[in-house]
């Protein structure tokens, strides 16, 4: 039997499983991890500040245009959109997939994290970046594609059918943090596999998760969320822990090891 069906298998047999309990070892897993999600949230938004200042420099020049020509006359938008030609706007969009494969990268790398600190393993920096490599970056291009190829059409029919994708899209990061031979296909295969058998708790716990980082972090000035956004990846990497597991002896565990030798 090869991994592929192995996966689909675990996922078959699962049990069912306890939300208070997900819920609280979520809770538990995070005081754990608090400092690692500030990281991973400081280093994404670094990664997308060159973005959003190649974005919103042009904005800046309609600004100046309309102060020259009066906020009353439409001139300066006028000339602002007809000045914006089509090579930049296609800077900005293969930027913006560039950066969000990045970005999953990333965030498949806090999921390995998670598993170490688990474990009650160290943790160093350089772990964020595991999967910002050559032979990693391609898959988490395809898999930022494959992402948005679900969300926008699911988005136009009223967002009814992305309120259900989510749970499943939401499994991606995580099954290729720990399955990153994978092909993208699979890795879609699973997740929708994963999240379709246990979609109601992940909903559950998504949403309610999401409502009390939000809670907490705007009760701390909005500076909270920095700290607390991170909470919401706490579910899904035990839902996925409980239901998959791991392999002690996986390829993950001898390339930390090959790192720290």
């Amino acid at each position: 039997m090869n991994v592929i069906d192995t996966l689909l298998g675990k996922i078959e047999r699962a049990k069912d499983l306890d939300f208070g309990i997900i819920f609280s070892e979520s809770i538990e897993l995070f005081k754990k991890t608090w400092l690692q999600g500030f990281l991973m949230f400081l280093f994404m938004m670094l990664i997308m500040l060159p973005l959003i200042i190649v974005f919103y420099i042009p904005f800046v020049g309609m600004i100046i245009a309309q102060q020259e020509s009066g906020y009353a006359d439409t001139s300066g938008m006028e000339g602002f959109f007809a000045g914006m030609s089509v090579l930049y706007i296609l800077f900005v969009v293969v930027a913006a997939l560039v950066l969000g494969s990045v970005s999953i990268a990333i965030n498949a790398g806090f999921y390995r994290i998670m598993r170490k600190i688990d474990n009650n393993e160290q943790v160093v920096t350089p772990d964020f970046f595991h999967f910002v490599k050559k032979q990693y970056l391609g898959k988490t291009f395809m898999i930022m594609l494959v992402t948005i190829g679900i969300a926008i059409p699911s988005a136009l029919l009223c967002y009814i059918p992305l309120i259900y994708t989510l749970v499943p899209m939401s499994y991606f990061a995580v099954f290729f943090a720990f399955n990153p031979d994978l092909t993208v296909g699979e890795i879609v295969k699973l997740s929708f596999k994963l999240g379709n058998k246990k979609w109601l708790i992940s909903f559950g716990l998504i949403f309610v998760s999401a409502l009390l980082a939000h809670i907490v972090g705007y009760l701390m000035c909005g500076i909270g969320l920095f700290f607390t956004t991170a909470f919401t990846y706490h579910p899904i990497y035990l839902i996925y822990k409980k239901v998959i597991g791991f392999d002690e002896h996986s390829a993950i565990d001898e390339i930390g090891t090959t790192a720290i030798e």
